[in-house]
Order: C-alpha cells, then structure tokens, then sequence
C-alpha cells in the first residue's frame, strides 16, 4: 500500500519539476530569456556608460573617450571585426546584432553590438563590434530565488496532498486488513470507517458483500448439514431394519438380497461421509500449523493403511533430509491417504511412496502405481468433485469421483500443487508440492 503513495509522492514531485522548465521555456519563446532580462539589470551600468557616455561623443572623440573608460573601469572592452566574430547563438540573436541591437551573452558575463551601421564613429567602425567583458552579472541569487519558488510551490501542493493521501492510506489498511482477515475464513469481519471518509462508499459496498457472502455460505453449511442429517437418519433406520430382516431370513435368496441392501447402504453413508470432508475442508480453518517429522508421519499412515496392499507390493524411500515440517497433519494425512488408497483399488501389483525435501525448501510427495494409468486429456478433470474416469467401475472400486478433489484440496490449503503424470511404474504419478513452512 505504501507504494502507491510513494509513486504518487514521486509523480508529484516529477509533474512540478516538468511544469517548472515547461514555464521557463514558454515565456522564453514568448517575452524572451527571464536570465536575460536579469543579466540585463545587472549590467545596466556599463550599458548605460556606452549608450550615455561613449556614444554622446563627437566622432573625432569616440574612440577617445572609450580609451577612457578602459583606463578608469574595471571591465574590459574589445573591437573585434564583425567577420570575425563566432558565437554559438540562435539566428534570432545573429539578426539582432546584424541590425545594431545589444545582445547580452549570460554564460560569459558579456555583451556585444556593432560600433553602428553608417561607419560615423571612425573609419571601418561599420564592421567593428564592441565586446564589453568581466560585467557584474550574477545569475546565482535569481536561480536561488526559482528554486525557493519551487520549493514553496511544491511544499503548498505536497502538504495537503499528503493530509489527504494519508487519510485515504488509513482507509485503505482498514480494507487491506479485513480482506485478509475474510481470505483466512473469520467471514464476521467488516470494515469499521467513518462517515466522513472518502472511500466510506467503497467500505460500505465491501461489508455488504462480506455480509451476502457470509450469509450465502452459512445458508450452503447449514443446508448441507440439514441434508446430511437427514440423510443419515434413514440410512440408521435401513441399517436396523436390515439387522431385523438378517435375523429373520430363511432363505438364501432374502439373505442375498439384504447383502445387496446393505452394501448399498453402506455406500450412501461412504458418500455422506465424503461429501462432509469436502465441505469442511472448504469452510472450516486448517488445524494447527505445528512442525512434525513427516517421515514418521507417513510411516504411521502405511502401518495404518496396511490392510489395503495385503495383495500387494508396496516400496517407501523417505530422504535423509526430509527432517522436520510445519503445518497440518491433518490435512496431509488426509491428501497422502487418499493418493495411496486410490492407487490400491487400481494398481496391479507395485505401489511406491516417494518423499524429498527439493530446492527452495520444497517437499514433494510422489505416489505412483503400475495400474492403467490416466490420460492426458483428463489430468485436469480428474479433480472435480463427482468425476469419474470409468464409470462401469463405480460397483467395484466404490468410488465417488470425490477423493481427487479432497487430495487438492489439502494440498492448496498447505500453499501447495499436485501435479499428475504418467508413472515408470506403467501407471499414474502424482506428485504434491508445498512448502515446508505452510503458508496457510
């Protein structure tokens, strides 16, 4: 936020400094050089010396009475033919000396004019110039006073644009600070601005939208947790009563079919239970962001998970470096477990878990299997809730399409990705990447 301000301070400051020469050069282009007309005060001494005195002489005493003055002044006055002269002017100065004007040079503390135009003062005086040298000009005190000016100036501008720039600034924290705090999930939060605030309007809109945004996702918890309330409560009531006609079946047949209703039933509570996961990674915090060995983490969840490779071959490498991690163990448990349980229900054979702390202090957890694999064109679609690659093997993988999108999930609410691809092993590879300080 401070930036903003201080490139408005800068462009400020750039504008008064632009507005400065721009002024400097018009009316230099329009009333002529203001270091001139000052240059010209100075020297008006000596001006009015030649114009007064050395040019009131007759023509037989002119050259007399300049000698004079060369002896009695302390400045230094020089004939120089007119061909011979050479200064770097403007054609705008050239013509003025050409038709008898006074041209001041400022850089050299001097001026020039032609003798006159009719050749009276002395033989060749017509082609001759008087170079009057060493004049009292001083442009130091008028380039002191421009710049006090522009001091002045910008003080006047920059002051109230500061009062006001750091009302705005106070604002703008206040709304920096609730959209962070509303990005962390505390939806309560609103903006407290007073009324005479400038971006009040802006402040207002924000709270009415934190408030609709609040109230929309309470009314979608609230309605989810209704729903799944009501979901469980029928499912209870089919599990007791296939319980009563378990115990009461005399056939074979009945004792199928109840095996049919209760696998049905126990995957309806499978959905309910996946579906409650996702939605409480979506709307609740993360947990404790406290640091813990990964490696034995990940260790306790194959113990945990063992029953699931009975049939299968199972290989871990953890590096020597992995050490230490902050953030939820909760949440990667949960994306490790539902990688390594997916990569069961379709891998052939061999599974691997593969666990390295990479540049930049970067973890990446990789699972790979030797099952069919995933295409390239559904990489992207395998994440989104309810998406099934094959839908033929819902009855036997038991799936939902749900534990993909739980698994990124917790991997982005870790500051992280998941990447998916084509494994050595002849099937799928997915690889999680997070810091290992969460940023969450």
């Amino acid at each position: 936020m401070n930036r903003i301000f201080f490139r408005f301070f800068v462009f400020v400051m750039l504008a008064i400094t632009v507005a400065t020469f721009v002024i400097y050069f018009a009316f230099s282009r329009l009333f002529g050089d203001p270091l001139e007309d000052i240059a010209f005060k100075q020297a008006a001494g000596q001006i009015f010396l030649l114009e007064q005195y050395i040019d009131k002489a007759p023509a037989d005493e002119w050259l007399v009475r300049l000698n004079k003055v060369r002896e009695i002044s302390n400045i230094k006055l020089e004939l120089i033919p007119l061909k011979n002269l050479s200064v770097p002017w403007p054609e705008k100065k050239k013509a003025a000396l050409q038709q008898g004007e006074l041209v001041i040079d400022v850089a050299s503390k001097s001026f020039f004019r032609r003798v006159d135009l009719a050749g009276d003062r002395y033989i060749g005086s017509a082609d001759d110039v008087i170079h009057v040298q060493d004049l009292p000009i001083d442009i130091g005190l008028a380039l002191k006073m421009e710049v006090m000016r522009y001091v002045i100036v910008a003080l006047f501008l920059l002051v109230p644009i500061g009062m006001w720039s750091r009302s705005h600034w106070n604002g703008l924290q206040v709304l920096s600070g609730v959209a962070d705090a509303f990005g962390e999930g505390k939806l309560s939060t609103r903006a407290v601005i007073e009324k005479s605030a400038s971006i009040y309007p802006l402040a207002q809109c924000m709270n009415h939208m934190a408030g609709r945004i609040e109230t929309l996702l309470d009314a979608h918890k609230n309605l989810l947790q209704s729903v799944s309330h009501e979901l469980r409560t029928p499912i209870a009531r089919l599990q007791f009563g296939l319980e009563l006609l378990r115990s009461a079946a005399k056939n074979d047949s009945l004792e199928t079919r109840i095996q049919a209703l209760e696998g049905d039933v126990i995957e309806l509570d499978a959905l309910v239970n996946e579906l409650l996961s996702l939605t409480k990674l979506d709307q609740e915090p993360t947990g404790l962001q406290s640091p813990f060995s990964l490696a034995d983490k990940l260790q306790d969840l194959l113990h945990n998970l063992a029953y699931l490779f009975l049939d299968k071959k199972i290989t871990s490498h953890f590096s020597a470096d992995l050490g230490e991690i902050r953030g939820d163990q909760r949440l990667i448990a949960r994306a490790v477990g539902n990688l390594l349980k997916n990569a069961a229900k379709y891998a052939n054979y061999h599974i691997s878990l593969l666990a390295i702390r990479g540049v930049d202090n970067i973890i990446e957890i990789v699972v790979e299997d030797d099952g069919p694999g995933i295409p390239v064109a559904e990489y992207e679609r395998i994440f989104q809730p309810f998406y099934r690659l094959d839908r033929s093997r819902d009855r036997t993988t038991g799936g939902f399409g749900l534990g993909l999108a739980i698994v990124q999930k917790a991997v982005s609410l870790q500051g992280g990705n998941i990447i998916v691809g084509e494994s050595e092993l002849g099937g799928a590879k997915f690889s999680m990447r997070f810091p290992a300080q969460a940023r969450c």
